[in-house]
């Protein structure tokens, strides 16, 4: 059985000392991980075979995907087609999981609802120090806004053009107790500014005054938001990695691809 889920940018986040009480402003794009899903080698998936993680081909290590199996109690060969830099701040870790507890309920007849599977991805995530809330926007897609007030989901309709540069160890900054202090107050300061329902340039523009605050950027991402500001669009650095993403331009950065108003989904 397989599964997409899409990937996620985070424009601004805020973290709190229990996870699920962070917030943030995060989007939801086209390409994503396709997760393929079957019982381990020699066994029907429900016994003590061991199971497999591939990521395009190559066995690996995958933390959080190995965990949302081990709380499904399912020995599984999952195959992951990843359409989305993995560790460059696409939420691919999150976007895996979901994918791949997704096509096991259904491969398994395992029965959970959509809110158990998307809840358990989630633990699944915060304890492997890969994300604090991906999976929420994977599962819906849109772009979704959670401040003091609540939670917010809005249909944009926008081209983004992205460049990735390298990976920036999430579990490092969400360590960093002292780093993560000040994202906090940014954070919550950059979401409190933005405007009701606001476009995916107004995003975009709060996120790199965030960003900035947080010390974050490296020299490339700086330089690359300069490039695209002087092509007449607006950048800002999707977090947690060393990688830019752009409105307002074409041509400019190397990829392409939209914004998603479609969650994750069995395909």
């Amino acid at each position: 059985m397989s599964a997409f889920a899409p990937g996620s940018v985070t424009a601004i986040f805020a973290p709190a000392d229990h996870p699920d009480e962070s917030l943030g402003a995060s989007f939801a794009i086209a390409d994503g991980v396709v997760a393929d899903v079957g019982p381990a080698d020699g066994g029907d998936g429900l016994g003590d075979e061991a199971g497999i993680v591939t990521v395009d081909g190559s066995p690996t290590d995958f933390e959080p995907v190995e965990l949302a199996l081990d709380e499904l109690d399912v020995s599984a060969r999952v195959e992951l087609d990843a359409e989305i830099p993995i560790g460059r701040g696409f939420g691919a870790s999150g976007a895996a999981t979901l994918a791949t507890a997704l096509a096991a309920d259904a491969e398994f007849d395992l029965d959970y609802s959509r809110e158990e599977l998307v809840q358990l991805s989630h633990r699944a995530e915060v304890e492997a120090g890969t994300g604090l809330g991906d999976v929420f926007i994977q599962n819906q897609g849109g772009l979704l806004v959670g401040n003091n007030t609540g939670v917010e989901r809005y249909d944009p309709e926008a081209t983004i053009e992205y460049e990735s540069y390298g990976g920036i160890d999430t579990s490092e900054v969400l360590s960093d107790d002292d780093l993560l202090a000040r994202i906090e107050k940014v954070g919550r300061t950059a979401l409190a500014s933005l405007p009701a329902e606001p476009t995916p340039r107004e995003l975009t523009v709060e996120g790199w005054n965030f960003a900035r605050k947080t010390g974050l950027p490296t020299k490339e991402v700086e330089e690359t938001v300069d490039d695209v500001e002087s092509a007449g669009g607006t950048a800002s650095m999707a977090m947690v990695g060393e990688t830019v993403f752009a409105v307002g331009v074409e041509g400019v950065l190397d990829n392409r691809t939209e914004i998603s108003t479609a969650g994750a989904e069995l395909r």
